[in-house]
């Protein structure tokens, strides 16, 4: 993400680590780009980024994420780690759902 980007209103409340996601539309698919100040959430966030990004704004809004419990990523997450993932899940939802028509 373009450090320019590393706004206030593009943090995710919830997430131990500072972590900024910006959204943009492109022929009605939403792209995202973040980063994160620790390298194991950036980590997730970008496994998340290449997931939802290039979808439409439907298909993203009413994603179920089964791989996040198939892989079994939330059992080696501290409980606070696992709250932050949901708040990068809920923050790309919402900004795909501004983007519904």
């Amino acid at each position: 993400i373009d450090p320019a980007m590393k706004t206030e209103d593009r943090l995710i409340d919830g997430c131990q680590s500072q972590v900024w996601l910006a959204a943009h539309l492109s022929d009605g698919k939403v792209f995202y780009t973040a980063d994160s100040d620790a390298i194991i959430t950036r980590g997730m966030v970008s496994l998340l980024i290449r997931v939802f990004s290039g979808h439409t704004p439907d298909e993203i809004a009413n994603a179920e994420l089964y791989m996040v419990d198939r892989i079994g990523l939330t059992s080696h997450l501290s409980p606070t780690r696992s709250n932050g993932l949901l708040s990068m899940i809920k923050r790309m939802k919402t900004y795909a759902k501004a983007h519904l028509t």
